[in-house]
C-alpha cells in the first residue's frame, strides 16, 4: 500500500513532500520514491511522523507497571497507541527485588504477545533502587539500596534481557563497578542523584550514556559547583531526558536544555503515571499516595510525583516553548529509539523499519497512529 502526498519527517531530521510505502508485513518498503501507483492513497498534505517512543513512562489509564498486573502493560500500551505512542520502555519504582521481578515478567509476556491495537513495548527502565536517598524524590526510601549488579543482573536475566535502561546514582559505593558491567547489558542511566562533578564524569566515563529527567532529582548547576549537568554536557555520548509536561520545567529551562545538549542528545519523556487519562483524586505510586490535582500529580508533601501527560503532548508542549518542530519530533522519535538499541527496527520512516506512525494535522490536534500499518 502507498500513501502520496505527504509532509514527511525523513531520517535526515527534515521533512520532505512525497509518498511512501507499507509492505504486507507491517514495515516500511519505499519511501520517496520516484513513481507511485495511481491507486496511492491522498494524504492531501497531511503531516506523517514517526510513532513517538517514550523511554520513561510509569503507567496510565489507572494502572501502574509496577503493580505486576499481568495485564498493566496491555492497558498501557493500548492508551499509548491511541495517542500516538507506538513503542514505549515502562518504568519500573524502587521496590523489592520480587516485586521488580513479577513486573519485568508482565513486561516480557506483551513483548512477545502484543495485540495489534497495543504500543510496542521495547524494553524495560529500570528506575530505582540505586539511588541517593537526598535526592530520591518519588521513589520509596525504604526500599533503596546500593549498586548490586548480581542482583540487577539476576532480574535482567529474569525477564530474558529485556532491561533496557538501568538506572544509578554515581556517588553511592560501588557504582563505577556497576556502571563497568552493566553497559555491556543495556544502556545506564545517572539519576536521583546528589554526585559532585567528580563523580558526575566518573560515571560517564565508566559507562554511563543517558541522564534521567535532566533537573528533576540532580543537584541544579553552580557556577562554584557544577555538579552532574555540566559533567553531562561535556561528556558528548551522554543524552538526555526531558520531562515537557508544562509544570515540571519552565520554557526557558527547556530551550536551555537544548542548547547544552543540542538536538541530537535530547529525549522527551512522559514520566506518566497511573492518574495519566485519569480524573482528578488519589492515587498510588511505588506504596505512596499521590494526589492529581488541576492535571499536577503531588506526594502528600507537595512533592512532584511525576506527569500526568502522555508523550504527544509533551512534543507538542516542547514546540509551543520555541524548540524546533523538527528537533522536538527528533526527541520523541530516533533519538528515544536510540537510547533503547533498536533504531535499526523503529523510531524513522526508513525501509525496513517498522510501518509505526502518526498521520497528523499540521498544528499537530489531530492525528491518527498506526502500528505494523495498521490503523489504531
Amino acid at each position: 500500500m502507498f500513501y502520496k502526498n505527504a509532509r514527511i519527517y525523513g531520517t535526515d531530521f527534515q521533512f520532505h513532500t512525497g509518498a511512501f510505502e507499507v509492505t504486507e508485513d507491517g514495515r516500511f518498503g519505499q519511501v520517496l520514491p520516484q513513481d507511485v501507483p495511481a491507486d496511492a492513497i491522498d494524504l492531501e498534505g497531511a503531516t506523517v511522523i514517526p510513532g513517538l517512543i517514550d523511554v520513561h513512562i510509569h503507567g496510565n489509564s489507572g494502572v501502574d507497571f509496577s503493580d505486576g498486573d499481568p495485564k498493566g502493560p496491555e492497558t498501557m500500551a493500548r492508551y499509548l497507541a491511541k495517542n500516538g505512542i507506538t513503542g514505549f520502555a515502562p518504568a519500573s519504582m524502587t521496590l523489592p527485588y520480587e516485586v521488580l521481578e513479577k513486573a519485568f515478567g508482565s513486561a516480557r509476556e506483551l513483548a512477545d504477545n502484543r495485540p495489534a491495537d497495543c504500543a510496542r513495548l521495547l524494553g524495560i527502565h529500570m528506575e530505582g533502587p540505586y539511588f541517593s536517598e537526598a535526592k530520591k524524590g518519588a521513589q520509596n526510601g525504604l526500599y533503596l539500596k546500593n549498586p548490586d549488579f548480581e542482583g540487577f543482573r539476576k532480574l535482567f536475566e529474569s525477564c530474558g534481557g529485556l532491561v533496557g535502561i538501568v538506572d544509578v546514582a554515581p556517588e553511592l559505593p560501588g557504582a563505577e563497578e556497576f556502571i563497568q558491567k552493566a553497559k555491556n547489558l543495556c544502556t545506564v542511566s545517572v539519576a536521583h542523584t546528589d554526585a559532585d562533578y567528580d563523580h558526575a564524569k566518573m560515571g560517564f566515563a565508566a559507562g554511563a550514556t543517558h541522564l534521567t529527567h535532566l533537573y528533576n532529582a540532580m543537584p541544579g548547576i553552580h557556577h562554584r559547583k557544577p555538579g552532574v549537568i555540566p559533567a553531562a554536557v561535556e561528556a558528548d555520548h551522554v543524552r538526555a531526558e526531558l520531562i515537557c509536561d508544562g509544570q515540571h520545567i519552565h520554557p526557558a529551562t527547556v530551550r536551555l536544555a537544548f542548547t547544552m545538549f543540542g538536538s541530537e542528545r535530547m529525549i522527551l519523556v512522559s514520566d506518566a503515571l497511573r492518574c495519566c487519562g485519569m480524573p482528578d483524586g488519589e492515587y498510588e505510586l511505588g506504596g505512596q499516595p499521590v494526589f492529581l490535582a488541576g492535571g499536577v500529580a503531588k506526594l502528600a508533601d507537595g512533592t512532584l510525583a511525576g506527569s500526568a501527560t502522555n508523550l504527544f503532548d509533551c512534543m507538542c508542549f516542547a514546540m509551543s516553548f520555541g524548540i524546533p518542530e523538527c528537533d522536538a519530533i527528533r526527541a520523541a522519535t530516533y533519538n528515544p529509539a536510540c537510547s533503547l538499541g533498536v533504531q535499526e527496527k523503529t523510531g524513522s520512516i526508513a525501509t525496513g523499519n517498522y510501518a509505526d506512525f502518526v498521520i497528523c494535522s499540521a498544528d499537530y490536534k489531530d492525528r491518527k497512529a498506526y502500528v505494523a500499518g495498521k490503523a489504531i
